[in-house]
């Protein structure tokens, strides 16, 4: 037999348990059961409460392909990334604004070729706008001194872009999307 619980241990152990058969059914009826107890009369039960839902599922990773396929168009077209992984600080700004030039060229000529964009407001930079009670927030966003309820009246900013169509060209059959251009080897 095992050496008895100091008085705080059984106090703990008698307070877990109590919660604990108070709260779980089944674990009451085992408790009952190893106490040798005889079964008590039988009465009404407040309903049961639905079992909680199953934890939700991990969803499947979002297909990153198209994206993929959209930043190795502005590479192929604009060298993009090659622009962006360039450390510029030791460049003039001269120089920094003619590549931005060429990348600006090819990436407004791949967007211009597969994607229609279109402003999210039609209002001019600089006008006053007034946004109603429940305007988009996913299309808006508020900046400065935000505060109060709508309706909110400020200044447009940026008038915001959205997409209105996309069409990437098809991916061939075992080509890899992670590759955004190839190396070059010149022989």
């Amino acid at each position: 037999m095992s050496d008895p619980l100091p008085f705080s241990a059984r106090f703990v152990l008698a307070f877990t348990c109590f919660f604990r058969v108070l709260f779980d059914g089944a674990l009451a009826a085992r408790v009952r059961a190893a106490l040798g107890s005889a079964p008590a009369e039988p009465r009404l039960e407040a309903p049961r409460a639905e079992p909680p839902a199953p934890p939700p599922t991990k969803k499947e990773p979002p297909n990153l392909a198209p994206a993929l396929e959209l930043l190795g168009l502005l590479q192929r077209e604009g060298r993009f990334v090659d622009f962006v992984k360039q450390d510029v600080a030791g460049f003039s700004d001269a120089d920094i604004g003619a590549a931005a030039r060429v990348v600006h060229e090819g990436c407004r000529k791949a967007l211009s070729g597969h994607v229609s964009i279109q402003p999210v407001r039609s209002e001019d930079e600089g006008s006053a706008v007034t946004l109603e009670a429940g305007f988009d927030a996913t299309q808006v966003k508020l900046t400065g001194n935000v505060g109060g309820s709508a309706p909110y009246r400020g200044t447009l900013r940026h008038r915001g872009w959205r997409v209105a169509q996309l069409e990437l060209p098809s991916a061939i059959e075992g080509h890899d999307a992670r590759v955004l251009y190839p190396a070059e080897v010149e022989l």
